[in-house]
């Protein structure tokens, strides 16, 4: 079902609506920043799982996390470095996905992450007003793996279907590219994928602190194709389209944060030192 969030009058019923659904236990697609995305409350470990099938995707490309606040981060991420509070008090609302390490404790399930999280902070009213009612969502691009990503809530529906409960019509969301990925599991911040923000605009508030512009040892940079991943999204939304990730053999993949969107074949190995997720933090991108 579409709910139109479109009109002043009716998108605060629209947003209910769609929030009711997630407390539910059940999958909704949400218009973000970037792209359509699709997920669910992020500690439904069933629910996942069925933001997962709806896309034909398996648990080795978990979902990234969209959050309502930077203050959620406290409890989602552990031993989140001084760099990484400056760039999401700098780009936050925005598209910027963070790869931080999980908090061990958590009582949730979002794939084969191997301990981290790709969260973003997205700026867009309706997804801002969802997170609020609901909390963290698990959020990756509303498509069919390997499908463009849906830029309206009708090419998200021909695409999904019954899988969803709600669509939440927020018109078109074309405009933006995908959010940049960066991995802050290490000393120093390592960008996964360049999107909407340059690794300039970055340098500019890190001072002191050395950006990596690539994983050491490669020589090819993150895509910018506006797919989430490590060199592809999510985004989610986000992120902005995902794809599926691939990754050289005896290595790991990073987690494709929405963000929302889906990660290509990165070819970049794990730098030293650093944790990473499989999979890629969509994009939501």
């Amino acid at each position: 079902m579409i709910v139109d969030a479109t009109d002043p009058e009716t998108r605060d019923e629209a947003v209910a609506r769609a929030a009711a659904v997630v407390r539910e236990g059940k999958v909704v697609v949400l218009p973000t920043d970037t792209v359509y995305g699709v997920g669910a409350d992020a500690f439904d470990q069933v629910a996942v799982a069925m933001v997962l099938a709806a896309k034909h995707r398996g648990r080795d490309v978990p979902p990234p996390v969209l959050v309502p606040t930077v203050r959620t981060v406290d409890g989602l991420a552990t031993d989140v470095p001084m760099y990484a509070k400056i760039l999401m008090r700098q780009f936050w609302p925005g598209a910027l996905t963070l790869v931080l390490r999980a908090q061990p404790s958590l009582a949730w399930d979002l794939g084969e992450t191997n301990g981290t999280v790709a969260l973003r902070m997205p700026d867009d009213i309706l997804t801002l007003q969802v997170l609020t009612e609901v909390g963290p969502m698990a959020v990756t691009s509303a498509n069919v793996t390997g499908q463009p990503p849906a830029t309206t809530a009708e090419e998200a529906q021909a695409q999904l279907g019954g899988a969803v409960s709600v669509y939440l019509d927020g018109g078109t969301r074309a405009d933006s590219a995908a959010s940049t990925i960066v991995d802050c599991t290490g000393e120093e911040p390592v960008v996964l994928r360049h999107g909407a923000l340059t690794a300039d605009r970055l340098r500019e508030v890190l001072g002191t602190t050395v950006l990596h512009d690539a994983p050491p040892g490669t020589d090819s940079e993150a895509g910018t194709d506006g797919e989430a991943g490590p060199a592809a999204d999510a985004g989610p939304a986000a992120d902005a389209t995902e794809a599926d990730s691939g990754t050289p053999a005896g290595q790991e993949r990073v987690v494709d944060p929405l963000a929302a969107i889906e990660a290509r074949p990165s070819g970049l190995p794990v730098p030293a030192g650093s944790l990473r997720s499989v999979g890629a933090p969509e994009s939501l991108q």
